[in-house]
């Protein structure tokens, strides 16, 4: 089956790389016969997917932060990308509390400093700028945001990810608006995506997940909250799908895209933990949701993914439960058999996604 042909033999540069969703992106672009070419300025947890996977064996592995524009600027001139999928970030609400500033710096000057570096190429590129459905401003209503409401945010980390799609836009407007600019721009938003490999902190899964491992029990801020689970394979195909519609036809060049699960699968944590017992024994947690000294976060936040199916024909392949499946079976084989590289087992959940897909008639994945 071949699927996202048009990223064979292309030079992709992967901002983020190191990161949860920037290694499983690398890895499936690898997979797709790409030559990826990955910036980080560190591996932001340990232990990483990243590093159980050895993915610094597998793709060009730079070390820079995107907040030196300058040698972002030189990177990017030497790999001449054809494809470029903006990570890079600081991606945690409540670390942006401690530091605002590196927050905002990295997420908003970093991602103009990539845009202006794009500026710079004389060849054809196609830019994914990944943000949030965080940019929202998030008013709890029980509908899905649209690619049209309004922007903001009450934290650091939303605030950033607003600043960053004005960045954007204004890039997008002043210097790539032209029908034959050589850069081509779509952004995307999408939230709480779960997966095996994601260490970091204050995650709902890989915390249960380490400490149902050891034996301990987890303790849980807000488990009546809901949020619109997906696992990360999903939105992820949508970056590639908007990239590769970005690559053979500039209609959609500056839109943005929501992509998340449909509206019937926005479950409480203690809906997800209730599922993820299904497939793990002696599970054990506390509801610490009455403690003091907690940071604002959502209660309620989910998108409405309908411009994607219209203009890109996407739409989540999997339910939710085998959405929690999936990680949970990724991090069962790393805590019991840790000899291996976790690279090919990612491969193997990335080709089991595919499958699902082919088998649930998503138009992504029939197209041969």
């Amino acid at each position: 089956m071949q699927i996202f042909k048009n990223f064979n033999g292309k030079k992709i540069l992967v901002t983020g790389h190191t990161g949860f969703k920037g290694t499983w992106l690398s890895i499936w672009l690898k997979q797709l016969g790409a030559k990826v070419h990955g910036v980080s300025f560190n591996i932001p947890s340990s232990p990483s997917h990243f590093t159980e996977a050895n993915l610094s064996n597998q793709i060009e592995d730079h070390r820079l932060d995107i907040r030196d524009a300058d040698s972002l600027a030189e990177l990017v001139r030497k790999i001449q990308p054809d494809f470029v999928f903006h990570l890079a970030a600081q991606a945690l609400v409540r670390p942006s509390y401690e530091n605002p500033l590196e927050t905002i710096t990295t997420n908003a000057l970093g991602t103009a400093n990539l845009l202006d570096a794009l500026r710079g190429l004389d060849k054809h590129v196609v830019a994914i700028m990944i943000t949030s459905d965080k940019a929202y401003d998030n008013v709890e209503w029980v509908w899905g945001y649209r690619e049209t409401d309004r922007l903001g945010g009450k934290d650091p980390y939303s605030a950033s990810k607003g600043m960053a799609e004005l960045v954007i836009r204004s890039y997008v407007d002043s210097f790539f608006n032209s029908p034959d600019s050589n850069v081509r721009v779509g952004i995307t938003r999408a939230g709480n995506v779960i997966g095996g490999g994601d260490w970091a902190v204050d995650r709902i899964v890989p915390d249960c997940m380490e400490a149902w491992a050891n034996g301990k029990t987890v303790d849980i801020r807000s488990p009546h909250a809901t949020r619109p689970w997906q696992h990360v394979l999903e939105p992820l195909s949508g970056y590639l799908c908007l990239a590769e519609n970005l690559y053979l036809d500039g209609q959609n060049h500056g839109e943005a895209y929501n992509f998340g699960p449909s509206a019937d699968q926005n479950y409480s944590v203690s809906r997800l933990i209730d599922e993820m017992a299904k497939y793990w024994n002696q599970i054990k947690w506390n509801d610490v949701s009455e403690n003091e000294g907690h940071v604002h976060e959502a209660g309620l936040l989910k998108l409405n993914c309908d411009k994607a199916l219209s203009d890109l024909e996407w739409h989540s392949a999997l339910q939710f439960e085998e959405t929690v499946k999936r990680p949970v079976e990724w991090y069962k084989e790393y805590y019991q058999n840790q000899n291996q590289s976790m690279y090919d087992f990612t491969i193997s959940q990335i080709e089991s996604y595919t499958k699902a897909a082919k088998l649930n008639n998503i138009t992504w994945a029939n197209n041969d």
